[in-house]
């Protein structure tokens, strides 16, 4: 009778972790977000600016005319040297 009472179904075991993760994985979501709504808060009450002391790096620029160029280039060469070459083995 008291092996019945102290008997657990696995079945029943794991819906209970996954429901217990679950709550624990909900409760840090609400945790971090109410942490970040109160810490935001703070910040504009005390005038404090987190960007204050970061270095702001220029906006980068990319121009691809000059890589096409350079990459047209060695291709031209290798057909100019293809072509030599088989000009001179038919001479």
């Amino acid at each position: 009778m008291l092996t019945n009472l102290l008997y657990i179904d696995p079945a029943a075991t794991t819906a209970l972790l996954s429901s217990i993760t679950a709550l624990a994985v909900a409760g840090g979501a609400i945790f971090i977000i109410v942490w970040r709504k109160i810490k935001k808060g703070a910040q504009k009450v005390l005038h404090l600016d987190e960007n204050a002391n970061k270095e702001v790096e220029e906006d980068l620029v990319i121009n691809d005319e000059p890589a096409a160029e350079e990459a047209e280039a060695p291709a031209q060469e290798e057909v100019a040297a293809t072509e030599t070459e088989e000009n001179s083995e038919n001479a």
